[in-house]
């Protein structure tokens, strides 16, 4: 299933794309696309729906981000091996954990918000994973089971901010209002039965600057899950950003940042594509 939230911001209603890529409305079933939405219980009550039964949402409606109510956001920062080169980064022995704010969370069609102050504000394109059961010390044999779904994500970072003002900050580069597009949609885990074969690809103003694979990955999805739930307990809802491929701003040589006007498009094959203006 592709699960979605629609409508104005702050104002999201449930849905879901039906296989003729029309929008659906969930909102006599579920309150939200959340934690108590992505159980197994109530996505195999879900799958059972007909989606032609669904009243058909008219319009071109915005789309909100895909997950709500989350209580974190955890990145993982050099998770694939070309980002590493590309930054001048050591490999890191274990998944390096930073936190995003919640409150960077935004649509797949949002403005990307330019913080006051910014001066190396950067894209990276990234693999959402959202926790859809309680995980805590669990093995890496059973940490996909605990995922409810997938979705594209970009881990907007002030590398400013990030790197130069206090040191490694990580959270403090990436969570500014916006820094965190979710979506267009939520894939369920039945849809990608391998997470580590995915493409992803980010273009500003048209012209290609990532173009990797998730099987470049140092660390894979279920071994950030488990690892991750050693040092929290990961809630439904929770999203793991993964890691970005080698293309980013800062990698580039002179270094290219985004400025106000720039369009952004990045995507992930099989779970669609999000395009931004940043303002």
């Amino acid at each position: 299933m592709r699960l979605v939230r629609y409508g104005n911001l702050g104002h999201e209603k449930p849905g879901l794309m039906d296989a003729d890529g029309n929008l659906r409305d969930l909102s006599s079933l579920v309150a939200d696309i959340d934690g108590a939405s992505l159980d197994a219980g109530a996505l195999a009550r879900l799958r059972k729906l007909d989606p032609r039964a669904l009243p058909k949402v008219e319009g071109s409606p915005r789309l909100g981000a895909c997950i709500g109510k989350s209580s974190k956001v955890i990145g993982v920062a050099i998770n694939y091996r070309m980002h590493g080169v590309e930054t001048g980064s050591k490999q890191p022995t274990e998944p390096t954990l930073f936190l995003k704010a919640p409150s960077a969370i935004c649509g797949a069609t949002d403005d990307i918000l330019l913080p006051p102050g910014s001066e190396k504000t950067d894209w990276e394109v990234e693999l959402g994973v959202v926790i859809g059961t309680r995980a805590k010390n669990i093995g890496e044999a059973e940490a996909l089971g605990h995922i409810a779904g997938y979705c594209v994500l970009d881990d907007v970072s002030e590398r400013a901010f990030q790197l130069e003002r206090g040191g490694q900050q990580h959270t403090k580069g990436k969570s500014a209002d916006s820094f965190c597009p979710l979506g267009p949609w939520l894939v369920t885990r039945d849809e990608i039965p391998d997470p580590q074969t995915l493409r992803l690809w980010t273009r500003v103003n048209g012209a290609v600057m990532q173009d990797g694979a998730t099987a470049d990955m140092l660390f894979p999805v279920a071994k950030l899950v488990s690892y991750i739930s050693e040092f929290m307990t990961l809630l439904p809802g929770d999203v793991i950003a993964t890691g970005t491929p080698d293309g980013v701003g800062r990698g580039r040589n002179p270094p290219l940042y985004l400025k106000a006007g720039d369009v952004i498009e990045l995507g992930i094959d099989g779970l669609g594509a999000q395009k931004h203006r940043v303002v």
